[in-house]
């Protein structure tokens, strides 16, 4: 390479104080200019949006009124309702089954622990809209596979009862695996000196599990814990493809019923009231269980 051509490919050194403190802009200016964009303005539009209203396409400040709505709107409680209900049956049932799970695939005398982890783990890489379209396949009153093998017609997306029974049974599916692997993870981290100390004090299997096991994966069910509440909060797709929120929205969820009010009504202001409900809700959910784990 000649001097000319050493010269002109050459790059300032950043050797200066005011050149330093440049440096970590540079890197982080890219990333912190898409966050500014894709996340910090809409999330502070939709907080301002929660305060007006838009009639006849003029949009003024409407204040707390927004949130008021909120207050008496009946389909809003029910939805409120309904996910409630699938916090306490289908997430202790889920992380229940998860933990049990990742126990037993942890055991070094189980064969074929590798596919069995995969064969557990691979409907949580299944598209929701696919999976959910599966179940209503199924699930069909008439002709589906369910009811074939049950001998007995049960209307899984026709009753409010039975529609509820069927989400919680797709959702379990689905995210069951998952939740297996992240305390399969937990499980692997635990010394195994801690289980030989546990058998010298005369400890059997189940109280090893009670007292040396589930105490330290307290971080790990905790981490399953929230963004399980999280994601049932957020519950959209399964309930849209099964049952479209119905019937009588047993299965009406507020993300759902967000999508209804904001795109279908055109209702923006209240939509983004809603979703800012729904962020306060998971966040004290999420407190709850912090304390609640210490």
């Amino acid at each position: 390479m000649t001097a000319l051509t050493e010269k002109l490919v050459r790059v300032p050194a950043l050797t200066g104080p005011r050149h330093r403190r440049l440096i970590p802009w540079i890197f982080a200016g890219p990333a912190t200019a898409l966050f500014a964009v894709f996340f910090a303005y809409p999330l502070a539009a939709s907080l301002l949006q929660s305060f007006q209203r838009t009639e006849d396409g003029v949009t003024e400040w409407a204040g707390l009124d927004q949130y008021a709505r909120l207050l008496a709107d009946a389909r809003f409680g029910q939805s409120l309702l309904n996910v409630g209900l699938i916090l306490l049956v289908q997430v202790p049932i889920m992380i229940g089954l998860a933990l049990v799970l990742a126990y037993v695939l942890n055991q070094s005398w189980l064969r074929f622990r590798a596919t069995l982890r995969v064969a557990f783990f691979l409907p949580a890489v299944t598209t929701l809209v696919a999976y959910a379209v599966v179940f209503r396949v199924l699930l069909k009153t008439e002709g589906g596979m369910v009811n074939q093998l049950l001998g007995h017609e049960i209307a899984w997306l026709d009753d409010p009862m039975w529609a509820r029974v069927a989400l919680i049974a797709s959702i379990t599916w689905r995210w069951t695996g998952y939740n297996m692997v992240i305390l399969l993870a937990g499980l692997q981290a635990i010394g195994r000196a801690q289980y030989e100390a546990a058998a010298i004090d005369g400890a059997g299997p189940w109280r090893t599990f009670t007292s040396v096991i589930v105490p330290q994966l307290k971080p790990v069910i905790l981490f399953c814990s929230i963004t399980s509440t999280i994601g049932t909060l957020q519950l959209f797709d399964e309930n849209k493809v099964l049952t479209d929120g119905g019937p009588d929205d047993a299965t009406l969820s507020p993300i759902l019923l967000l999508f209804q009010v904001g795109f279908k009504q055109f209702d923006f202001g209240y939509a983004a009231a809603m979703a800012w409900v729904i962020v306060l809700i998971i966040g004290v959910l999420s407190y709850a269980q912090f304390r609640w784990l210490k």
